[in-house]
């Protein structure tokens, strides 16, 4: 068996990529700045940084916290707005990235979800909306879109109702019953989902006695959060059996992929790994199919469960 016969690629939604890597939205920026390092048309897709209906500045500094295994991050969303994405950032990665385009999409109310997606599916250069509901819903008490499965399901139906793409909902790891959450997005119309987002985690600066993070609490993120983002990917996909899954959480290897497959993702996205080493994705893409020659298949398909 050659390496050049090995299969890689995969299907997502009905759309075939040309391998399962995906840089996760938020570690990748908007996909061609990291053309500098590789071309990125190697890629499966790329999954581009959060946006929003409004410019958003972020969080105030310090943002990151390193962690053992792992960082806190609380960026704050910045970005330049749906309207600048459409106009400048989709068609300059377009220029250089011919794969599947996933829009990451957030917002703080329902109607904002709305707006960006209904502007957002009209796009021809993107083929998926990941639905970002990790944010604090500023009409229901602060709390969190993806915590609240009823919540979750009344933005997911109304979504789908503006949405012609392929909607992936991207599920916050911050819940007693994430097959439950999940539930909540297959009853109400979402295509597949994204399992996981960041961890809720914080960091003290013994020498000042304060936070180091401004924000006090952050997204904890890194390969100490890969254990459980391969649970949750198990358990829902032994709760359904069809529904395309893109894994997610604390992948940096070849055999970290292998094994978010063989839990039952369909495709995984790579995050924080990409702001340690620039390279990353690129290595992780040339080591998958010798790693699969050693576990004795020709197709990445024959992975899955």
């Amino acid at each position: 068996m050659e390496v050049n016969d090995i299969d890689l690629s995969v299907n997502l939604c009905g759309v075939t990529l040309q391998n399962p890597v995906i840089p996760a939205s938020g570690c990748f920026g908007f996909g061609y700045e990291m053309n500098q390092f590789y071309p990125v048309d190697i890629l499966g897709s790329i999954s581009l940084k959060g946006t929003t209906l409004s410019p958003r500045f972020g969080n105030p500094l310090p943002r990151v916290a390193e962690c053992n295994s792992g960082l806190i991050n609380s960026v704050g969303l910045q970005n330049p707005g749906i309207d600048a994405v459409i106009a400048k950032e989709l068609p300059r990665l377009r220029e250089i990235f011919h794969q599947p385009i996933i829009a990451n999409i957030s917002g703080f109310s329902i109607d904002e979800y709305l707006e960006c997606c209904s502007k957002i599916t009209k796009q021809p250069q993107v083929e998926f909306i990941e639905l970002n509901v990790s944010c604090p819903n500023v009409h229901g008490g602060g709390m969190s879109f993806g915590t609240d499965p009823e919540v979750l399901g009344q933005l997911v139906k109304e979504v789908k109702k503006v949405c012609t793409l392929p909607l992936i909902v991207k599920l916050t790891p911050n819940v007693t019953d994430i097959v439950k959450m999940a539930k909540s997005c297959v009853d109400n119309g979402a295509d597949g989902l994204c399992l996981i987002n960041t961890l809720l985690g914080m960091r003290i600066d013994i020498k000042t006695r304060k936070p180091v993070i401004a924000n006090v609490m952050g997204g904890f993120s890194g390969p100490a959060i890969f254990p459980v983002a391969l649970r949750m990917v198990y358990q829902v996909r032994q709760a359904f059996p069809n529904l395309p899954i893109i894994g997610c959480g604390g992948v940096s290897s070849a055999s970290d992929v292998v094994e978010m497959i063989m839990a039952g993702a369909n495709a995984v996205e790579i995050g924080s790994a990409n702001l340690r080493n620039p390279y990353a994705c690129e290595e992780i893409v040339y080591e998958l199919p010798s790693l699969l020659r050693k576990l004795n298949v020709t197709s990445i398909k024959e992975l899955v469960s």
